[in-house]
């Protein structure tokens, strides 16, 4: 027990140092996030009604009959509840739309092996990408250049996010999140752009962009939330284990007592029996 909690311990300062990286990568990419998608809301807006827009295959709204399901886990367990938390909610969304046919797109290895057994309808697999604690870009830009191909060429009809989101140390929260097709904001622009190029044109370059961005910013959270997670987890072991051993401790030497009293008590019957 006390080799298990000094590997406890260990686990949870190596969580604690990955923690804070990931943390300063979320913490950067929220704002840019965050105007990206409402500058995108604003030029959508502009170019309501244009040919462009009405043209643009990210923007086409069909029936939902085939819904492709992003689904980010982790790679590694001990982290509490993070991966469970998300194939639950995943196959409440399956329950949910248990009409429509789901195609998921499995990034995480925990993801890839829950539903492997479980699902047919698998788009993609993406693991090893979180061992290292640090995301690159890249993997992300491929997982949204077929995601994108797909719902171009109407081999699915949205397409929905399912991940943790960081919120602190001690807490996370579930995100489903509909990223195709781009939900058009209600009335007019908030701002009033002046346009170099047509707003439609600008709209084809950054709606992709959009799209490889969420899944990115996504893969972020989901890795500062694991990192989160598996501290909690580590640190709530570690507090067992030591109890566990001060249990076994205190058993131990109420047995050591014991012997050493019966063996003191056969001690003094053996004397009194030689005087006798």
């Amino acid at each position: 027990m006390k080799n298990t909690q000094q590997i406890t311990k260990a686990m949870k300062m190596v969580s604690a140092a990955k923690l804070r990286r990931a943390q300063d990568r979320v913490i950067a990419a929220r704002p840019y996030s965050k105007i990206l998608r409402e500058m995108l809301q604003n030029v959508v807006a502009a170019a309501a009604g244009s040919e462009e827009a009405n043209t643009n295959p990210l923007l086409a709204r069909r029936p939902e009959k085939r819904i492709q399901v992003l689904l980010i886990t982790a790679d590694r367990g001990l982290a509490g509840a993070f991966n469970s938390n998300v194939i639950r909610a995943t196959q409440q969304f399956m329950r949910e739309h248990a009409d429509q046919e789901i195609v998921l797109e499995l990034i995480g290895r925990r993801g890839r092996d829950y539903f492997r057994r479980r699902h047919q309808n698998i788009s993609g697999e993406y693991t090893t990408l979180f061992l290292r604690g640090v995301i690159d870009p890249d993997p992300a830009l491929e997982i949204a250049k077929a995601v994108i191909e797909r719902f171009e060429r109407a081999e699915t009809d949205s397409v929905y996010l399912i991940g943790n989101q960081f919120k602190s140390v001690i807490s996370s929260s579930l995100s489903v999140e509909k990223i195709l097709p781009f939900d058009l904001p209600e009335g007019g622009p908030a701002i009033d752009y002046i346009f170099e190029q047509p707003p439609g044109q600008i709209l084809g370059e950054l709606l992709p962009r959009y799209i490889r961005n969420q899944i990115f910013r996504s893969m972020l959270e989901s890795v500062a939330a694991e990192q989160a997670a598996r501290m909690t987890a580590m640190d709530a072991a570690s507090r067992n284990a030591g109890e566990v051993i001060d249990k076994l401790t205190l058993n131990m030497n109420r047995v050591r007592q014991a012997n050493i009293t019966r063996e003191i008590i056969e001690i003094v019957s053996g004397a009194n029996a030689l005087n006798q």
